[in-house]
C-alpha cells in the first residue's frame, strides 16, 4: 500500500513499539514468562513478531512491515466487501476511503497488532456475508477462524459480533451456525481472557474514565483527525439511510455497538483506548461508499480527495512522531545519539523515571546494544523479572558507591533545565550528594545530562 509505505521508518519507535522490540528480542521461554505477568493479550502478536524478526531483523522498517502488509490486505478486503454488498463502484470508493484516512497510515506504520485486527474484522464480515447468504458448516468454520484471528489480535475487537448478530435474525439455519462459531471461538479464547483480566489494572491503570465529550469525539480519535471522523460518520449515516436493508444495518451496528459497549465498560474499568476500535474503520468506509455510489463518479472521487485533504495534516504529523499529542514529540534516537557520541569506557547511566511506560532504558538498549553505559541502579532486569520494566536497588546511595563510576549519564523524560535537581526522593538526594552536572543536551521530549563525581 503506497500511502502507508511513505516514510515507513521515519518516525522513531514510540514506547509501545519499544515494548514490542523488547518482548520479541527474548527467547521463547523468556517471552512465556513475561506473558504470565504482563501483556498476555498481546502474546500471539509477540510470538509472530519473534519469528518475523529472526528472519527479517529488527529495524524500524522490518518491525513495521507486517502491519503495513496487514493494512494492505484490509484495504483489499474492504474493496471486496463494498463490491459484494453495494457493487463495484462502491467497492472501489470504500477501498480508496480506507486508504486515505489517517488511521490507516498511523496503525499501518506501527509495530503493534492493531492492523491485524483491522484485517481480520473485515475478513470476518465478508465471510459472514457469504455464510448467511449460503449457510453451510464450512462457511461458518471459516467465519469462526477469522473471529479467532480477530480475538488473538485484540480481544476488545470481538465486540464486533454484537453487530454481526443482526445478520442472522430471522434466519434459523444461519443463526445456529453463527452461535456455534461464536461459542467455539469464545471457548478457545477463554484462557487468554482469563490471563488478560488478571493483568488489566497493571496495563491500563493510566486510562481515564470517559465522559460524553469523549464519546462524541470518538470518530476523530479513532480516525486520527476530527474533521475526517465527522465527514465519514455523516457519509456513513447517509449510506445507511439511503440504502436500507439487512447489510447496511449490520455494518452500522458493527460500528456503533462496539463503541457503545467500550464506553459502557469504561465506566466500570479502564478500557477507554480509542485505537482499540480501529477494526471498525473499514466497515465505516463501506457504509460511506454506499452513499457516494449514489452520486456521479467525478463528484464521489472529489469527495474522497476532500477527505484525504482534511487528513493531510495528520498524515504529515504521524510520519514525524507516533506520540500524542504530536506537538510534543519524543526523539529517542536523538537522545541515544548524544550518549553514543560522548560516552567513555566505565560510564554509568540512570533513567528518570524508571517506572511508567516511557521505556527509556529499552530505547538506550535498542540504540546502543552492548555498548550502552552500565545501568548502575538496576537490581533486576526486565528479563529477569519476566516484565517489561526493570527494578532498581532499594538503597541508591549504596549502589552508586558500589558502582564507583566517575561519570554518569542521566536520561530524563521531558525538558529539564537542571535535570539533576529534578530527580525526586532518595535517588535524587544520593545523586546530588555524589555528582554534579557537567553538561546538558535538550532533545525533543527528553533531556540528556552528563554528571561527574564531586
Amino acid at each position: 500500500m503506497i500511502i502507508v509505505g511513505v516514510q515507513l521508518g521515519r518516525a522513531p519507535l514510540w514506547r509501545d513499539e519499544l515494548a514490542t522490540w523488547s518482548a520479541t528480542g527474548r527467547s521463547p521461554g523468556e517471552l512465556w514468562r513475561m506473558l504470565a505477568t504482563i501483556d498476555a493479550v498481546t502474546g500471539p502478536y509477540y510470538f509472530f513478531m519473534q519469528g518475523w524478526t529472526r528472519l527479517f531483523g529488527d529495524s524500524a522498517v522490518a518491525l513495521r512491515l507486517p502491519s503495513l502488509l496487514a493494512m494492505a490486505g484490509a484495504a483489499a478486503l474492504t474493496t471486496v466487501l463494498g463490491t459484494r454488498l453495494f457493487g463495484p463502484r462502491a467497492g472501489l470508493l470504500a477501498g480508496l476511503l480506507f486508504a486515505v484516512v489517517p488511521s490507516t497510515s498511523r496503525y499501518g506504520q506501527e509495530a503493534r497488532g492493531y492492523a491485524f485486527a483491522a484485517l481480520f474484522a473485515v475478513l470476518a464480515t465478508l465471510l459472514l456475508v457469504d455464510a448467511v447468504r449460503r449457510p453451510t458448516g464450512w462457511r461458518f468454520v471459516a467465519y469462526a477462524a477469522a473471529l479467532l484471528g480477530l480475538g488473538l489480535c485484540n480481544l476488545v475487537a470481538l465486540s464486533l459480533v454484537a453487530g454481526h448478530a443482526a445478520a442472522v435474525i430471522g434466519a434459523r439455519r444461519a443463526a445456529i451456525g453463527f452461535a456455534a462459531a461464536v461459542g467455539g471461538v469464545g471457548l478457545l479464547l477463554l484462557p487468554l481472557v482469563w490471563l488478560g483480566r488478571g493483568q488489566q489494572g497493571l496495563q491500563l491503570g493510566w486510562v481515564p474514565t470517559p465522559g460524553p465529550g469523549d464519546l462524541i469525539g470518538l470518530p476523530g480519535s479513532v480516525l486520527q483527525a476530527q474533521a475526517v471522523g465527522g465527514a465519514l460518520v455523516v457519509l456513513a449515516g447517509l449510506g445507511w439511510a439511503v440504502t436500507g436493508g439487512r447489510w447496511p444495518t449490520v455494518l452500522a451496528l458493527s460500528v456503533a455497538l462496539p463503541a457503545l459497549l467500550l464506553f459502557t465498560a469504561a465506566q466500570l474499568a479502564p478500557f477507554w483506548v480509542p485505537r482499540y476500535l480501529l477494526f471498525t474503520v473499514s466497515l465505516l468506509c463501506v457504509l460511506a461508499a454506499g452513499a457516494l455510489r449514489r452520486i456521479a463518479p467525478a463528484y464521489a472521487l472529489a469527495l474522497v480527495v476532500v477527505i484525504a485533504a482534511l487528513g493531510a495534516p495528520a498524515q504529515l504529523g504521524l510520519r514525524r512522531t507516533h506520540e500524542w499529542p504530536r506537538s510534543a514529540p519524543v526523539d529517542y534516537p536523538a537522545a541515544v545519539a548524544v550518549i553514543r557520541a560522548n560516552a567513555e569506557p566505565g560510564d554509568g547511566i540512570i533513567y528518570e523515571p524508571r517506572a511508567g511506560w516511557r521505556m527509556l532504558d529499552v530505547a538506550v538498549a535498542r540504540g546502543m546494544g552492548g555498548s550502552a553505559p552500565r545501568d548502575v541502579l538496576v537490581a533486576r532486569t526486565a528479563v529477569e523479572r519476566g516484565e517489561l520494566r526493570a527494578t532498581e536497588c532499594a538503597d541508591p546511595a549504596a549502589c552508586l558507591a558500589q558502582a564507583g563510576a566517575d561519570r554518569l549519564w542521566l536520561l530524563s523524560d521531558g525538558k529539564e533545565r537542571d535535570p539533576l535537581a529534578a530527580v525526586p526522593g532518595e535517588r535524587g538526594a544520593a545523586l546530588r550528594a555524589a555528582y554534579t552536572t557537567r553538561q546538558v543536551w535538550p532533545e525533543p521530549g527528553l533531556t540528556v545530562a552528563l554528571l561527574t563525581r564531586r
